[in-house]
């Protein structure tokens, strides 16, 4: 028996940037949105599409956390209720999703909260070089210089990461770590620390860590036990199962790719490709050993886009 067998045996699964909505007068109340996230109307709709797990992400670049952390919350010096909310929606969101046999998985970044400057300096994410992505989008990575991200950085995020992980346990089954970019200066010995951070909640919780888009899958930390395998559209059908050990995943977007450019359609509404081509796509790379998870559009009450759920019913 292999430890990704339960992902394996999944197929397929549904993925959500669920980030901090804006309103016409500016962010909107943090906590409040929160609080009306639907997590009863999210399983049962993940269910009717016939998921066998879902992926959310708790933060992404800004400050703000999907849920409570007092380990975050006392680094970035904020009471709770700011940044963080007080409903706990994954413990909320894991009591839904079991009432359907559909496994959670959480996203979290290897950037922390690197788009605030307050959290940036809080954290220790320092850059230097040009304010842009390799490839021209607008976000401020390393090009030259010193590496975007130390020891203590890594030690200091990955405490936020251990809070989680010992809080929920076996209720999360994996964790998908975005932003450990070789270009930030991420290795081995740093990818360890986050991994042994979710390793002391779960001991059987899967690990991915990504370090960018190929055109192939690729396993980048030593001891991951599934591929990041991020890539902008459903093309790419690994041939086996495990690579070097790992086990093959595709995570794309099924969005359509809309400005600004780069998005290449994550997160956002419309389709890509039509039912019957996603059904034979995820088909084809099941039949070789492989599992899809397919980005769709979530909106502040965890509704799903129309078209999305209905490309992607496929009992």
């Amino acid at each position: 028996m292999h430890i990704t067998d339960k992902l394996y045996n999944k197929k397929w699964g549904i993925f959500n940037h669920y980030l901090n909505f804006e309103t016409e007068d500016g962010p909107a109340d943090w906590n409040e949105r929160i609080n009306t996230i639907d997590v009863e109307k999210m399983a049962y709709n993940l269910n009717k599409m016939g998921a066998g797990y879902y992926f959310i992400t708790l933060n992404q670049g800004t400050k703000y956390m999907l849920a409570p952390n007092k380990t975050y919350e006392d680094i970035m010096g904020v009471e709770r209720g700011i940044i963080t909310p007080h409903r706990d929606v994954i413990l909320d969101l894991h009591n839904e999703l079991t009432k359907y046999d559909i496994d959670l998985y959480l996203y979290f970044t290897g950037d922390g909260p690197h788009m605030d400057p307050v959290g940036k300096e809080k954290f220790g994410f320092s850059y230097s070089g040009e304010d842009i992505w390799p490839g021209g989008c607008s976000k401020a990575v390393p090009l030259t210089g010193d590496k975007a991200v130390s020891k203590g950085f890594v030690e200091k995020w990955a405490s936020v990461l251990q809070e989680f992980s010992q809080r929920y346990g076996d209720k999360v089954c994996g964790w998908w770590v975005d932003g450990c970019y070789s270009f930030f200066g991420y290795n081995n010995e740093l990818l360890k620390i986050y991994y042994d951070a979710i390793k002391s909640g779960n001991s059987n919780a899967l690990t991915a860590f990504n370090t960018g888009v190929f055109p192939y899958t690729k396993k980048w930390y030593e001891n991951e036990e599934f591929t990041a395998g991020e890539f902008n559209d459903f093309t790419f059908i690994p041939q086996e199962r495990f690579l070097n050990g790992a086990q093959n995943h595709i995570l794309a977007p099924l969005g359509r790719k809309e400005p600004p450019i780069h998005s290449q359609g994550w997160a956002h509404i419309g389709i890509k490709h039509d039912r019957e081509y996603m059904r034979n796509y995820i088909d084809e790379v099941n039949k070789n050993g492989g599992v899809v998870t397919v980005d769709i559009k979530v909106y502040a009450d965890g509704s799903f886009d129309p078209e999305q759920m209905s490309v992607m019913t496929l009992k």
